[in-house]
């Protein structure tokens, strides 16, 4: 039985349609101050790129390979801090205030970058960005878990990175402002006020996110008791029980579980190897470049193939929600980005290789129902949940360390590494194609109704221990429950 409290079970449908839809209006624009911040995480991430076309790397007096490290040394700092930090967000009341104040703490590091003189100080600061970046996205995409549906959230998921791709877009266009009217400016380079404006700019939008963010659905801010009640009850009726720790759990409940279930560490692996597929991100201006342009208009030109990518993924996002379907979601844009690999490693028309960025970017379109498929296929606990997603994205974050060094090979346009990439992709869908058959084997048993489930305790660990399938599968199975595969 699904347990339901307080009146929002016996509202009158009309009253709690209206409630609902004035729930979500509100959710949505609160939310959305999180594209806002993810364009800030990733231009104070990224800008590195546009900085080295202005001149940094001969500035600074570091080689390539000293640059491939100041960018990967970020991702070391990202995975360190990843999963303590969920652990800690997921017990929080007010998670608002702890992202908050991690983009404020970001966006003074991120500033100290404009007043860097060595390759030592470059990386110690990069390292540093990422340890405190990393609260960020693995943190948004949980509470967007705690307030939005399984058939809600992937739109929700995709909205969010349209702010990591127009972050890109963005980057570039900011970039050839800066570097094209600051050089010199008070007797500093051009690339040192990129760093010192992006830092101010995060640093005031993090006191702004303290306000504006939503907490949990059961003690936000800003919304009607209501509207509070409905948003409870929601997350309830969506998989079968309150999304909602038990009291008997430990700070390491989630954790223990997490590493337990044999899922998470295919989605682990496969999702790396589609963050290296998608490495090329760190160096589009400079992929951008081969086509021939001085670096203002090579950035840009960076900006139009991002901009595209948004729109393709709204799109799949909203697609892949209204059907219910995970799989080709994934795979198709996939595809579309591996006609752009081979574009770009087949041919030297100028032409075609932009139009082989457009396809290359709108790969990203899979990224993002990648992440939803996480939080849909670990949906209760949430301790558990919140682990799980902080484990496959810290993981997938060496594939962004060994991205740094895959395009470290210039010759013949960047060939060699594009058969990298390609390969990468391979492996991703291999590894998606192999997790929808688990998830569809999954869906079968609970059709089929193998075990006796029931909701809690131990006599359903002690079934699931019989039957070789994990304790929260039990605890879905009476309520019409099914993986989105």
């Amino acid at each position: 039985m699904i347990k339901k409290d307080g009146h929002a079970s016996h509202m009158d449908p009309e009253r709690r349609k209206a409630v609902e839809k004035s729930l979500k209006r509100k959710l949505d624009a609160r939310c959305s101050l999180f594209v806002l911040i993810y364009i800030m995480n990733y231009l104070d991430r990224n800008n590195i790129a546009a900085a080295r076309l202005g001149g940094l790397q001969e500035d600074l007096d570091i080689n390539n390979t000293q640059y491939a490290t100041c960018l990967s040394i970020l991702y070391a700092g990202y995975i360190v801090m990843q999963i303590p930090s969920n652990i800690m967000i997921n017990r929080i009341q007010r998670p608002s205030i702890y992202i908050s104040v991690a983009m404020l703490l970001w966006g003074m590091i991120s500033t100290l970058s404009g007043s860097v003189h060595n390759f030592a100080g470059m990386v110690a600061i990069r390292f540093f960005i990422g340890f405190v970046e990393a609260a960020f996205l693995p943190g948004a995409l949980l509470i967007l878990s705690k307030w939005y549906t399984r058939r809600e959230l992937t739109t929700r998921n995709a909205i969010l990175f349209c702010g990591n791709l127009i972050s890109n877009a963005f980057s570039s266009l900011v970039g050839a402002a800066v570097l094209s009217n600051m050089e010199g400016t008070l007797g500093h380079r051009a690339w040192r006020w990129l760093y010192w404006i992006e830092g101010a700019a995060t640093m005031l939008i993090a006191i702004s996110a303290a306000f504006i963010l939503p907490d949990l659905p059961h003690n936000t801010r800003g919304f009607t008791e209501e509207e509070r009640e409905i948003a409870v009850l929601r997350m309830t009726e969506d998989v079968g029980e309150a999304d909602a720790d038990s009291a008997e759990q430990s700070v390491f409940t989630g954790l223990i579980m997490a590493v337990k279930d044999v899922k998470i560490y295919l989605m682990m692996f496969t999702f790396t190897a589609y963050v290296v597929g998608l490495s090329f991100n760190a160096f589009f201006p400079t992929l951008t470049r081969t086509l021939g342009f001085g670096y203002i208009t090579t950035l840009l030109m960076s900006a139009p193939p991002w901009a595209f990518s948004c729109l393709v993924s709204l799109i799949n996002a909203w697609h892949a929600d209204r059907t219910e379907e995970r799989f080709w979601h994934i795979v198709g844009p996939i595809l579309v980005g591996l006609v752009g690999f081979v574009i770009s490693m087949s041919t030297l028309n100028v032409a075609a290789r932009y139009v082989g960025l457009f396809l290359q970017a709108s790969s990203y379109a899979g990224f993002i129902v990648f992440y939803s498929w996480i939080s849909s296929s670990f949906p209760r606990p949430p301790a558990k949940r919140a682990v799980a997603i902080a484990m496959i994205n810290a993981f997938s974050q060496l594939g962004n360390i060994a991205g740094s060094y895959v395009w470290n090979l210039p010759a013949n346009g960047y060939r060699n590494s594009y058969g990298i990439v390609t390969a990468m992709f391979g492996v991703t869908i291999a590894g998606c194609f192999a997790f929808r058959m688990v998830l569809i084997n999954l869906n079968k048993k609970i059709e089929e109704g193998e075990a006796a489930w029931v909701v809690r305790g131990d006599v359903a660990e002690q079934t699931a221990r019989t039957e070789g399938v994990s304790v929260e599968e039990g605890t879905k199975l009476q309520h019409g429950f099914r993986y989105l595969v």
